[in-house]
């Protein structure tokens, strides 16, 4: 019965948990692919691309190919909260290999500027 797992068992579970049905070259692949794709959105407001300003949280590819996106915004009020994670789809969907992308939106986190790369405090002269 699950309400009687212990944490020890759901550890325990996970280690025994099946290994992608997708090969790890390909998986590797995607995995770049995406972060290339993720590369060709930027905030309008910002001139750095989302995935640099650390908006991507969490992104899942299952045995399907179904790719399952994380993301936050900058601000919960942005201008473009309506429209972004409709373009981070799209970009996603270019992917070879990618059979479906869903999308959701948190701020839980929030976003914050220690989030962003290196490469992205340097565009915004923040170094």
């Amino acid at each position: 019965m699950a309400d009687d797992m212990t944490s020890r068992d759901v550890d325990a579970a996970a280690e025994t948990a099946a290994p992608s049905a997708i090969p790890q070259d390909e998986l590797n692949r995607i995995t770049d692919d995406l972060i290339a794709a993720f590369k060709t959105v930027f905030d309008p407001e910002i001139p750095v691309d989302i995935y640099e300003l650390g908006l991507i949280y969490k992104v899942d590819i299952d045995d399907d190919r179904k790719v399952d996106i994380e993301m936050t915004l900058t601000a919960p009020g942005c201008p473009v909260a309506g429209d972004m994670p409709g373009w981070i789809e799209t970009a996603a969907r270019t992917v070879e290999g990618v059979k479906d992308v869903e999308v959701q939106l948190t701020f839980d986190p929030p976003w914050d500027p220690s989030r962003m790369s290196d490469e992205a405090r340097l565009a915004l002269n923040m170094l």
